[in-house]
C-alpha cells in the first residue's frame, strides 16, 4: 500500500523532476542559466463547485436567488486562483563580476491562505541574498515567494520556506527573508485585532552567522 512521502510538497515535486535543483544534477557554476518551474497541482474544479454549494448550504445560506445560484462555481475558481502559483522560467546569470554585496528586493506584495482557516493572510516580503557564483533575475525574487505563498500555508513556514529553496538553488553565501503580513483569521474573526500585523524571519549562511551583513539587511529591510 502506497504510504504519504513526509517530504514538502515543493520537495515531492522536485524530486519528480518537475523542477530538479540545480544543486542536484550539476556544479551551480556551470547549471543551465534558465530551467521551468512548474507548481500547477491537478485541479478538480467540478467537485469543488459541488463541495462549496453543500459548504454554503449547510450554513443555512439560501443559493437559489440570483445573486447566489453561480456563488459555488466562483468560490471554486477563487480558492483556485488563491492556491494556484504561476508557472516561471528560473533565470540565472553568472555572477562575472564578483560581485559580493547584498541583493535584496523590499516589498514583495503577498498574498496567501492560513491553513488552520483559509482565510487570506496579505503583506510584503523583503528577499535579499549574498551572491556566489550565480545571481538570480531579479523578478525571479517575486516568483518564488509566489511559488510558496499560494498553498495554505502558516507564516513561519512560509518564511523558511523561500529561504532554503533559494539556498538550494543558488548556494549563495548567504540568504534572508523577512515576511509582514495581516492575517484576516486574526482581524475579521476571534480576538478581532484590527490592524495586527506579524512579522518572520529566516537568515541562512553570512547573513545569520556575519553580524555586519544581519545589521544591514535587517537595516535596509526596515525590520528591527
Amino acid at each position: 500500500m502506497a504510504t504519504k512521502s513526509n517530504h514538502p510538497w515543493w520537495r515531492r515535486r522536485l524530486r519528480r523532476g518537475t523542477c530538479t535543483p540545480h544543486s542536484e544534477v550539476a556544479d551551480v557554476s556551470i547549471a543551465p542559466a534558465q530551467r521551468r518551474v512548474d507548481p500547477r497541482p491537478v485541479l478538480d474544479l467540478v467537485a469543488a463547485e459541488q463541495a462549496a454549494a453543500r459548504f454554503l448550504a449547510a450554513l443555512d445560506i439560501d443559493l437559489d436567488s440570483e445573486s447566489l445560484r453561480d456563488t459555488p462555481r466562483r468560490m471554486a475558481r477563487a480558492y483556485a486562483e488563491l492556491l494556484t502559483a504561476r508557472p516561471f522560467d528560473l533565470t540565472t546569470f553568472p555572477n562575472d563580476e564578483g560581485y559580493d554585496e547584498l541583493v535584496l528586493a523590499r516589498s514583495i506584495p503577498i498574498r496567501s491562505v492560513c491553513e488552520h482557516h483559509l482565510l487570506p493572510f496579505v503583506g510584503v516580503a523583503h528577499v535579499g541574498y549574498l551572491p556566489g557564483e550565480r545571481i538570480l533575475g531579479l523578478s525571479k525574487l517575486a516568483r518564488v515567494v509566489e511559488l510558496f505563498a499560494h498553498r495554505p500555508q502558516v507564516q513561519e513556514r512560509l518564511t523558511k520556506q523561500v529561504a532554503d529553496w533559494l539556498a538550494l538553488e543558488l548556494a549563495p553565501k548567504g540568504v534572508g527573508v523577512v515576511i509582514e503580513a495581516e492575517h484576516l483569521c486574526m482581524t475579521l474573526r476571534g480576538v478581532r485585532a484590527t490592524g495586527a500585523t506579524t512579522v518572520t524571519s529566516t537568515l541562512l549562511g553570512a547573513l545569520r552567522d556575519d553580524p555586519r551583513s544581519r545589521g544591514e539587511f535587517f537595516s535596509l529591510t526596515g525590520a528591527h
